[in-house]
């Protein structure tokens, strides 16, 4: 196992700069999850920390020690990739012990490296196959086994999930949050899917542009987004995102009609916000809070939940959780309320508006 520390990294090709200025410390043993859209920098990175990608400026230690030069084969790293990446003409049991082979090891280590990786990934009948005798999720079992084999000092996955189908991707997801259980070993995973981050990650770090939005773990970043960016990213459904206007009273007052009391406190004069209310806070009534009225358009029914996508009377989609047990039907009207303290407010700039409130921190029930 082993730290990773980034420090004031850049990466340009040309005049075009993929990774500005980048800070991240990643902890001994610890799941972090680079998350963010495609072009973001995320994959970049990794590659730069596998020594794949040179480093234009900064330092890239691990476990303490600048790597910025060294070989891939010198950091003590293991990456495992998108595309499986596994020799067609060899077995399973051939594909996981070639960099073995490849480093001189005598026939017996290799057998006993090759079966601890095989048990840990629970793929022992299948050692005799070749890749094209395998479904996706197990070739993606076999292509971890590869690197479980090398002992890495950090695993390093680049979308790992993404060829596979929706079941796959959740039992693969499992099966890899128990691996890092099982192993203990740093391992850094690049995702643009945010259910992956949310459930495989002890740190998330949301990407944008080739710089990080925030980091944190899944909870604060899902309670406690410093910006609009977050906010959207993280959640699915996604945050809801209403217009209107904060006074120095601390009284917001939306344009759907909507008007509640918060406990922020900001300058002189109405300044223009959007407040971000999460699915799930909507409850049926005005709960002490503010109230919208919305056509339902769709009702998405998931057995155990249900979700409204509806259109406010300003033309602005919304979507609520419904926990009721009344059948919506689309072009009904629907009054759904939320409390004022679940309402997190956002300026024209999309940062965060804190004002009085201590972060990380919601009025009492």
């Amino acid at each position: 196992m082993a730290s990773v520390e980034l420090q004031n990294i850049d990466k340009t090709y040309g005049s075009f700069e993929a990774i500005g200025n980048l800070n991240l410390s990643v902890d001994d043993g610890s799941f972090t999850v680079f998350v963010g859209p495609s072009g973001c920098g995320k994959s970049t990175l990794l590659r730069m920390i596998a020594g794949l990608e040179k480093i234009t400026a900064g330092d890239l230690k691990i476990d303490g020690r600048r790597m910025n030069e060294a070989d891939p084969i010198e950091r003590g790293v293991a990456m495992v990739f998108q595309n499986y990446a596994l020799y067609p003409h060899m077995t399973v049991e051939q594909n996981i012990g070639f960099s073995l082979r490849m480093a001189g090891l005598g026939k017996a280590e290799i057998q006993r490296s090759v079966a601890v990786a095989a048990a840990t990934l629970q793929i022992e009948p299948l050692m005799k196959r070749k890749p094209a005798q395998l479904s996706g999720g197990q070739r993606q079992r076999v292509a971890i086994g590869r690197a479980i084999v090398r002992n890495p000092a950090v695993f390093l996955f680049d979308e790992p999930l993404s060829n596979l189908d929706a079941e796959l991707r959740v039992s693969m997801r499992v099966e890899i949050a128990k691996l890092h259980r099982r192993i203990g070993a740093t391992m850094i995973y690049v995702t643009h899917d945010q259910t992956e981050a949310m459930t495989l990650a002890d740190k998330i770090v949301v990407m944008r542009a080739g710089k990080i939005e925030q980091t944190g773990t899944p909870d604060t970043l899902y309670a406690d987004p410093d910006n609009l960016f977050v906010a959207g990213f993280i959640g699915s459904p996604r945050m809801n995102f209403l217009d209107g206007t904060l006074d120095p009273n601390g009284v917001v007052r939306l344009d759907c009609g909507a008007v509640f009391k918060t406990g922020l406190l900001q300058g002189e004069g109405d300044i223009p916000i959007k407040a971000g209310i999460r699915p799930e806070h909507f409850t049926g009534r005005d709960d002490a809070g503010g109230a919208i009225d919305l056509k339902v358009d769709v009702v998405e029914n998931l057995g155990g939940t249900r979700f409204i996508y509806g259109t406010l009377s300003s033309g602005q989609a919304v979507i609520i959780e419904d926990r009721s047990e009344t059948i919506r039907r689309p072009g009904e009207i629907v009054t759904a309320g939320f409390p004022a303290r679940r309402a997190l407010l956002f300026g024209g700039d999309g940062e965060r508006i804190r004002g009085t409130r201590p972060a990380n921190t919601l009025p009492a029930e």
